[in-house]
């Protein structure tokens, strides 16, 4: 269970993102990803009941990094002002499909899918939604997934015109088309640190397996 200094930290972190700060504070970070690291512990034994792989994983390493990479982007600003994690069979580097954390002040979610992956992954996953589309609409209009993702199927980018190979009246086109394939559910600041927090976050992972299992089909 997270305590409230977390989302305290955070916010204190997006106001203050200079390194000064955060080594006057790093006593706190420490305490706070502790905490964090001790939760994610939890979710991988609860994650193990429907994908065993993951059981066998650290936490450490399903953790992301403070430090962003400001190598290629506009913003220079030092750290991140959330946690994340990413469990996945393979690890937090593979090319398939997992399961995503995010614990940041007013904008925490648990989210799955694949996001941007390699042209021949892509491929694959096209592929596979043409070839059986029945299927995705199987998963992907079941009671329970529709309730608890209710944005449906997210895409950060997408082609406008259909993918080679493709025809623009092909049913499926609109996931055809797409670069990213994602689903997500938002948690409160309360809700993240409420007692069930762990146990709604695993039920979550649990109504987006099909979906993960769909691309990592696909993949392998």
């Amino acid at each position: 269970m997270l305590e409230s200094t977390t989302l305290k930290f955070l916010t204190n972190l997006k106001k203050n993102n200079n390194k000064p700060w955060f080594e006057e504070n790093r006593k706190q970070y420490d305490i706070v990803r502790m905490g964090f690291l001790e939760m994610v512990s939890v979710l991988i034994k609860q994650i193990a009941k429907f994908e065993p792989v993951i059981g066998t994983q650290a936490a450490k390493d399903c953790v992301f990094r403070i430090n962003r990479d400001v190598r290629f982007s506009k913003d220079k600003s030092p750290y991140k002002s959330h946690f994340s994690c990413y469990f996945n069979k393979e690890g937090k580097k593979s090319n398939g499909a997992g399961y995503y954390l995010h614990i940041e002040p007013g904008q925490s979610f648990a989210g799955g899918g694949i996001w941007m992956p390699e042209t021949i992954v892509l491929a694959k996953i096209r592929q596979e939604i043409d070839y059986n589309f029945k299927d995705f609409k199987k998963i992907t209009g079941k009671p329970l997934f529709k309730k608890t993702f209710n944005k449906g199927v997210q895409s950060e980018e997408r082609l406008v015109r259909p993918p080679k190979g493709y025809d623009e009246q092909n049913p499926a086109i609109e996931f055809l088309k797409m670069k990213s394939y994602i689903v997500s559910c938002s948690f409160s600041d309360s809700e993240v640190l409420s007692k069930n927090f762990e146990s709604n976050v695993v039920k979550t992972f649990a109504a987006m397996k099909p979906f993960i299992d769909y691309f990592n089909a696909a993949i392998d």
